[in-house]
């Protein structure tokens, strides 16, 4: 797989993901150096091209002037999300993704889930964009560190998740519940919902508490990443003034 971007390259090469790396000619000095000294580090091989034959090599005029080979990314499953939470010591906080099939959005809510402190993502099989280049560009180097899984079904993911003491907090824009007034400690799941559309009814329904960003604007809805990453930042912000128990 070809991955390109200054962020996603420089964080990968550390994490041994990557085989060569590919810089355009003109590409300023010290961008240049850093890469290559991380490269040295790592084992891998740089070469140099004209930019026109890296827009050619990967489509796009967006590479930011450096593309890497790279092993494909790879799901990861609930399970190493559930341990990546149990070896953190902090009480679950889990992405889960309802049919977001944009990849930017992909990619731009597994960069805030990282940043922000989720141990994971979860989206369901068939019902989401695949992990490509375009959203590891989009996560800016957050794939390399955040376990993305995948589930055959969505609502019985969030049966077993309740089961097990997870409380489950649907994102709706006309739901009453303020999300800045809301007690996000414990074990928690924050689900976000398609573009336009919004969750689908049974996983809707499957939530225990539906919450809501207030606006001040006109416009009354928000991008499914911004909601996402508003949303985040509230339950970590809360879940930090609880101390994080429930």
């Amino acid at each position: 797989m070809l991955l390109y971007g200054r962020n996603p390259v420089l964080e990968a090469l550390p994490a041994g993901r990557v085989a060569e790396v590919v810089l355009a000619r003109g590409v300023e000095d010290a961008f240049a150096r850093q890469v290559q000294d991380l490269a040295r580090d790592a084992g891998v091989r740089v070469r140099w091209l004209p930019r026109i034959e890296l827009d050619q090599l990967v489509g796009t005029t967006q590479h930011q002037g450096v593309v890497a080979e790279v092993e494909e990314l790879q799901w990861a499953t609930v399970d190493d999300i559930l341990d990546r939470a149990e070896a953190s010591g902090a009480p679950l906080l889990m992405v889960l993704l309802d049919g977001v099939t944009d990849p930017r959005n992909f990619g731009a809510i597994i960069r805030s889930a990282e940043v922000l402190g989720a141990h994971g993502v979860v989206v369901e099989e068939r019902r989401s964009a695949p992990l490509s280049p375009v959203v590891a560009k989009t996560a800016a180097g957050a794939t390399a560190y955040l376990p993305v899984a995948q589930t055959k079904n969505l609502p019985r993911l969030i049966d077993q998740l309740k089961a097990d003491g997870v409380w489950v907090y649907g994102a709706a824009g006309e739901a009453a519940q303020d999300v800045t007034r809301t007690d996000f400690s414990g074990k928690a799941a924050l689900v976000i919902g398609a573009e336009g559309e919004g969750m689908r009814r049974l996983v809707r329904e499957k939530c225990d508490v539906l919450v809501s960003i207030p606006v001040r604007g006109q416009v009354q809805s928000l991008n499914a990443s911004v909601a996402a990453g508003i949303l985040l930042y509230e339950m970590t912000r809360s879940r930090g003034k609880s101390g994080g128990n429930k």
